[in-house]
């Protein structure tokens, strides 16, 4: 037989010069402060970031060989490869399904006992020097490799020239012959003599 606990009544103040009696039952707890609700927001949101920045990968286990040696010279060939939907993911790490046509691709060529070089060579060929995350230095090649160091240059020349602008202090203009008698004429000789 289980006994409910009585009910305690407390003297509470409310504020305005009484006091009265509450029970304890209908008491509310008070709400965390808001600094504490600030650290349980943080929390959560430092929680979310780090599940999102958790890497992806694209590569499904029906996609896996069975030989795990094999299996990472493919994901390694794949990680080199750009997918050419998203363009800017390799295509170990692509959703398209381009990108799983070429990771299924590499692993073929993989099993059928071409080396890494030859199956990086063989989508090469097939696709052209865009396939490659890290495309060759040649001449058709040179301005996507020289780029950023020439937009380098260009900026470090841009701030350059602007502190040397700022800092060069406008001197005393030199009037010409012409200047010199207008002023004259207008009775502003004294200053002229300077």
């Amino acid at each position: 037989m289980m006994r409910e606990a009585p009910s305690l009544s407390l003297p509470r103040f409310t504020g305005e010069g009484t006091l009265t009696i509450s029970n304890v039952d209908e008491v509310s707890r008070p709400t965390p402060s808001p600094a504490k609700r600030g650290r349980v927001g943080v929390g959560a949101l430092a929680g979310a970031t780090l599940l999102l920045m958790t890497p992806v990968l694209a590569v499904t286990p029906a996609e896996k060989l069975s030989d795990p040696a094999m299996e990472a010279r493919a994901r390694a060939i794949t990680s080199e490869l750009r997918c050419l939907v998203c363009q800017n993911q390799s295509v170990d790490d692509s959703d398209a399904s381009l990108a799983k046509d070429l990771r299924t691709l590499v692993r073929d060529k993989l099993k059928e006992g071409l080396t890494d070089a030859q199956v990086k060579d063989y989508v090469h060929e097939r696709y052209g020097d865009f396939v490659l995350l890290r495309p060759p230095v040649k001449m058709e090649t040179i301005l996507l490799w020289t780029a950023p160091l020439l937009a380098l240059l260009a900026g470090a020349a841009a701030v350059w020239t602007a502190a040397r602008r700022r800092r060069a202090p406008a001197g005393p203009a030199v009037l010409t012959e012409e200047e010199r008698v207008r002023l004259k004429a207008l009775g502003v000789e004294r200053d002229l003599d300077r």
